[in-house]
């Protein structure tokens, strides 16, 4: 499985463009974390690409991701990346055992965060975004107040790094591909 035919599945499965958005902010997020880690970026890359791609069929807890799951191995995609996918959602009840597994889950809820701070930016950029303004938007919980904010701490306690390193660590990794995000101040 490689980034190309991910993409096949993505765009067969997910139509809504922020969505897919979410998605490529995932996997630039893991891409990087692996780099840092020194593991395989294609792999980790895979496990964010994909990681909702059953979202707009499987709307709900009781079938995201795990109904998701037979389709990704009737494609062909590696077991520990279906494993990785699984273990994102705690409702799965599947632990997060590995690096990548707790990589992922610290990645998801962030990028919605850090998106969602740059669009209320008159830049709409990631270029300039800092991690100070992120803070100050964290602090007033009626702001993105879907983001679960304890879910974002409890990713970045699990993977073991500092919750203010871990999102500028983001915002780096998201800036990569914000021209693809429509972060880029100009989409």
């Amino acid at each position: 499985m490689d980034r190309e035919q991910a993409l096949v599945i993505v765009h067969e499965y997910v139509k809504n463009l922020n969505l897919r958005r979410h998605m490529l902010a995932v996997e630039a997020a893991m891409r990087d974390y692996a780099q840092f880690y020194k593991e395989n970026p294609d792999e980790w890359g895979l496990a964010g690409l994909l990681h909702d791609f059953d979202w707009e069929v499987h709307p709900s807890l009781k079938q995201h991701p795990q109904d998701g799951a037979p389709i990704l191995r009737s494609r062909g995609v590696p077991e520990p990346i279906i494993r990785c996918i699984l273990s994102h959602a705690d409702h799965t009840g599947i632990p997060r055992r590995t690096l990548m597994e707790r990589a992922l889950f610290a990645c998801d809820e962030v990028t919605g965060l850090i998106t969602a701070v740059a669009l209320v930016r008159p830049s709409r950029s990631l270029q300039d975004l800092e991690v100070r303004s992120v803070r100050k938007k964290w602090k007033n919980p009626r702001f993105a107040s879907k983001v679960d904010r304890d879910e974002i701490v409890r990713g970045a306690h699990e993977l073991g790094v500092e919750l203010w390193d871990h999102v500028e660590r983001i915002i780096y990794a998201m800036r990569g591909v914000a021209s693809e995000l429509g972060l880029d101040g100009e989409s």
